[in-house]
């Protein structure tokens, strides 16, 4: 979310404080004072990871403590999981590989980096799939894995676990 509120000393603690009390976590902020602007306010942008029940609540204090909300964003995708493939990755159709989680509309692959050090060679491609909850990262992880299978690609996993 990105906040707006005077540019004067404690007003970042002013905002941070009301995501305490909602139950919410911190996962970045970034505050980027500008000295040369005339402006009396500053942005804040702040990453927080808060039940969507508690966001009334949230705007609520941030209200009572004069800060202003600008935007709201909802990142869908929240779980994220890498893994490494190894074969042969581009000659059994990736596009393919790569669809068959896109299409089911919870998870997505967001970050796809391959090394093919000959035609011949097996490929080594590390994939991070985003989903919207564990439970659907799980299917998603079966699909590759279902995939992987018939492709005779060996899937390496997990390489980390990351909200």
């Amino acid at each position: 979310m990105k906040l707006e509120m005077k540019d004067t000393p404690g007003q970042l603690v002013n905002a941070l404080k009301p995501i305490s009390d909602a139950g919410g976590n911190i996962i970045a902020i970034v505050h980027q004072r500008e000295p040369q602007t005339s402006k009396e306010t500053i942005d804040v942008q702040v990453v927080v990871e808060l039940a969507e029940k508690r966001l009334p609540d949230l705007l609520e204090l941030f209200k009572r403590h004069g800060i202003h909300v600008q935007r709201i964003g909802k990142e869908r995708l929240v779980h994220r999981r890498s893994l490494i493939m190894i074969g042969h990755i581009m000659h059994t159709d990736l596009s393919d590989t790569v669809d068959q989680i896109d299409r089911t509309g919870f998870a997505e692959v967001s970050e796809l980096s391959m090394v093919m050090p000959e035609i011949q060679e097996p490929s080594t491609a590390r994939i991070t799939i985003k989903s919207r909850s564990e439970s659907d990262m799980a299917s998603a992880l079966d699909i590759l894995r279902r995939v992987a299978k018939r492709k005779d690609l060996l899937i390496v996993e997990p390489l980390e676990e990351m909200r």
